[in-house]
């Protein structure tokens, strides 16, 4: 058995991993926000904001096997106007976390970083050696964290960074898009709303199942040698795409009658295309996604209704 921690336990990708490591009969430990927060049987929730120092402390006192960093500031949006709070909890946070681990014998370190890093990608799709040029402050902190797992892993501490693209599940909270869009749809659909405010249609993004990205960070920390890894479906698909197969889904073929766009929710910086080259994760960690672009939007479209219905 090992003992893990996992930071932003409660989140998506957070409790998708820490199920399946107590399903291994791991120790599991995580760190919240809030105590309140539902947390996953099995596992000792921590309540420490990761603004103000204590995760140094928190992983100095369990000694853990392998840390997750899941914690993150998580809406591109959001950063501009939180962009001090996501310097310090998607930056500087690593920053403390890296160095108490250089302290724990064998300790292994693996971070969820971002597509993000990339901005406004200069070639398509993106590997590994994609240069780093951020464009918002959430990319720029993920690229800060990203290249000080770089550094301390040069320094000696088994740390990898899994370049995670978009991944989606039913457990993504309405402020992101993709949730927005099924919610909506539903909705829409039972005569609950009457319409959907997007912003721009015609971003493509490369879109994964999240319980198939928490497979890749949880294959990396088994890994034998540290690295970083693009993980990502390697297909793209727009907004405007994403919205047409919800719609579908509940049967609605004219989507363009309910659907308009709004500055509002036109993001600074945003990348017009995201698209990730996974051959290094295939080659050496033997992952692959299993859930398809059609299937995902199906999965969290037919949750939303369940919701609804119930």
């Amino acid at each position: 058995m090992s003992r893990i921690l996992i930071t932003g336990v409660t989140g998506q990708d957070g409790s998708y991993l820490a199920e399946l490591l107590v399903a291994a009969d791991h120790e599991v430990h995580g760190t919240s926000l809030s105590a309140d927060e539902h947390s996953v049987d099995g596992v000792e929730l921590h309540q420490l904001d990761l603004s103000q120092p204590g995760i140094g402390g928190l992983i100095r006192s369990l000694a853990p096997d392998v840390v997750y960093n899941l914690a993150a500031i998580s809406s591109v949006y959001g950063s501009w106007q939180k962009h001090e709070l996501t310097a310090r909890i998607n930056g500087l946070a690593v920053s403390e976390m890296l160095a108490a681990l250089q302290g724990v014998l064998g300790a292994r370190f693996v971070q969820a970083s971002s597509a993000e890093i990339f901005g406004a990608p200069v070639e398509v799709p993106q590997t590994e050696r994609t240069p780093i040029k951020p464009t918002s402050p959430y990319g720029a902190a993920k690229a800060y964290a990203h290249s000080l797992v770089n550094v301390y892993r040069t320094a000696g501490v088994w740390a990898s960074s899994c370049i995670l693209y978009n991944h989606e599940s039913p457990r993504r909270p309405e402020t992101f898009v993709t949730r927005k869009i099924t919610a909506s749809a539903v909705r829409i659909s039972l005569g609950l709303q009457g319409t959907l405010e997007l912003g721009n249609l015609d971003a493509r993004r490369d879109w994964g199942w999240a319980p198939d990205y928490v497979d890749a960070l949880y294959r990396v920390a088994q890994s034998n040698t540290p690295g970083d890894y693009v993980i990502a479906t390697g297909i793209d698909h727009s907004v405007q795409d994403f919205v047409a197969e919800a719609f579908a889904r509940v049967g609605i073929s004219d989507w363009r009658a309910y659907v308009t766009v709004s500055d509002e929710f036109i993001r600074s910086g945003d990348a017009p295309r995201q698209v990730g080259d996974a051959s290094y994760a295939r080659e050496k960690l033997g992952w692959a996604p299993t859930v398809g672009f059609e299937e995902i939007v199906a999965n969290m479209v037919d949750h939303d209704l369940e919701l609804l219905r119930a």
